[in-house]
């Protein structure tokens, strides 16, 4: 009986917890469906009682194009992440160059760097090369804050691939490029769709690179779609939530469909046979 009790009483406490953190979420979602007259109603309705589309039809007019822009640029800095992270987690891992120790602490050392701080070296370099306010600078300049979580996740895993396997390919003639392609890659499959997930996410939720490199662009991401919506239609709540919500669902829907291989990739490498 006491175990039963102290079993249902972790389980209410973590619906409890659950709740808290899910509540905004769905307050999100409450106010993207309530009608503008009853923002300021008190007490407030916990349900959209008079239901709205309007905020969701605003999205779908002035939103469209913020949210193409965030799609290249996320998909662009996963694919220049994983150009640049996979190689170099494939040397440090299995080619074991000269000082790749010091560039292991270096990356790391990276990661602590604020992004604000690197927003600011970019904007003066982007300045005077004319690639200010343009998509692949953006592409760029979030690729730096992913490249250094990928460098390490990938060579955590590439570690841990035995040794007998890359032994085999050199065997049947393989060579280092050769071995990388065939054999290393798709062995590591969990740890690339893990590192490209978080790059992806990273990417399309950035605010400080977007809003020092790119503000006067011709080409912004939804983030400052959002920034700029609330500062020009403020009495929209609706509409705004309705934005946030629809620049969620990208990320959610990444996140069902890759849970198990995250969960793989983010424990490889941890326990060593």
């Amino acid at each position: 009986m006491t175990a039963t009790r102290r079993t249902w009483w972790r389980t209410g406490l973590g619906l409890v917890f659950t709740v808290l953190m899910l509540f905004p979420v769905y307050w999100m979602i409450n106010v993207s469906f309530t009608r503008d007259q009853d923002m300021r109603k008190s007490p407030p309705y916990w349900f959209p009682v008079h239901g709205t589309l309007e905020g969701y039809r605003a999205v779908l007019e002035q939103q469209g194009p913020y949210l193409a822009t965030s799609l290249v640029v996320g998909l662009g800095t996963v694919a220049l992440t994983l150009v640049i992270a996979a190689p170099a987690a494939y040397s440090l891992a299995k080619l074991r160059p000269r000082g790749g120790g010091v560039l292991s602490f270096v990356l790391l050392i990276a990661q602590m760097i604020p992004g604000v701080i690197m927003a600011m070296g970019f904007y003066a370099i982007y300045l005077s090369t004319g690639v200010l306010n343009t998509v692949p600078g953006l592409i760029v300049a979030d690729s730096t804050l992913a490249v250094p979580f990928a460098v390490l996740i990938l060579t955590a895993f590439m570690s841990g691939i035995p040794e007998e396997l890359m032994h085999a390919a050199r065997v049947d003639g393989a060579g280092a490029l050769r071995t990388f392609w065939s054999v290393v890659l798709p062995v590591s499959r969990n740890s690339v769709i893990t590192v490209s997930l978080f790059t992806f996410l990273w990417a399309w939720s950035d605010f400080v690179f977007a809003s020092t490199l790119d503000q006067g662009g011709g080409h912004q991401p939804i983030t400052l779609g959002i920034y700029h919506y609330i500062g020009n239609n403020n009495q929209q709540w609706n509409a705004i939530m309705a934005t946030a919500v629809v620049a969620s669902i990208p990320a959610t829907v990444l996140l069902v469909i890759a849970q198990r291989y995250v969960a793989a990739g983010v424990t490889a490498g941890a326990v060593k046979d």
